[in-house]
C-alpha cells in the first residue's frame, strides 16, 4: 500500500460548526469545503467532517455520537494554550491537569461531540509506567 495521506473523517450534520470550531479556536485552515464535506488542517494534522446523508458516505459507521474515539493535539506548551482558550468563551471540558503518566493536558469537545485532548509531554512520575511496559515486573 502506497499511502499518500491519512485523516479521520467524522460523520456529522454539524459541518459548519465543526469547521468554525477548528479554524476559530484551534488555528486550523480549511483545505476543502463543500456542502457535504469539510477538510481542515494544521501542520501535520488533518481532520474531515462529512454529512451522513451524502451518497459517498460509507455504509458504516452512522453519524458520530461521541463515543469510542478522540483526537489528541500535542502542543509544546499546554499551559499557554489553556490560558489562551480560558480567555475565550469556548467551554473547557477538562481543566488543565498534570497526569502521573507524563502529560499536561486539558480537554475540549467539538460540535460533533469529538473529545479533543490537548496535551504536552512532561516527565512521568517515577515508576508509573512500570506496570504497563512488557517485560517489567510490577
Amino acid at each position: 500500500m502506497d499511502i499518500v495521506d491519512s485523516y479521520p473523517v467524522v460523520v456529522t450534520e454539524r459541518l459548519r460548526e465543526c469547521r468554525d470550531f477548528y479554524t476559530r479556536w484551534l488555528g486550523f485552515e480549511v483545505v476543502f469545503e463543500a456542502t457535504w464535506f469539510v477538510l481542515v488542517n494544521s501542520g501535520p494534522v488533518s481532520v474531515a467532517f462529512m454529512h451522513p446523508e451524502h451518497p459517498s458516505s460509507p455504509p458504516e459507521p452512522g453519524a458520530f455520537t461521541g463515543d469510542g474515539a478522540f483526537l489528541t493535539l500535542q502542543v509544546s506548551d499546554a499551559r499557554a494554550e489553556y490560558e489562551r482558550v480560558l480567555a475565550t468563551s469556548l467551554p473547557i471540558a477538562l481543566a488543565l491537569t498534570d497526569e502521573p503518566w507524563g502529560q499536561r493536558r486539558f480537554g475540549l469537545v467539538d460540535p460533533a461531540g469529538m473529545w479533543v485532548d490537548v496535551v504536552e509531554q512532561i516527565e512521568p512520575e517515577g515508576g508509573w509506567w512500570d506496570a504497563y511496559i512488557i517485560g517489567t515486573e510490577a
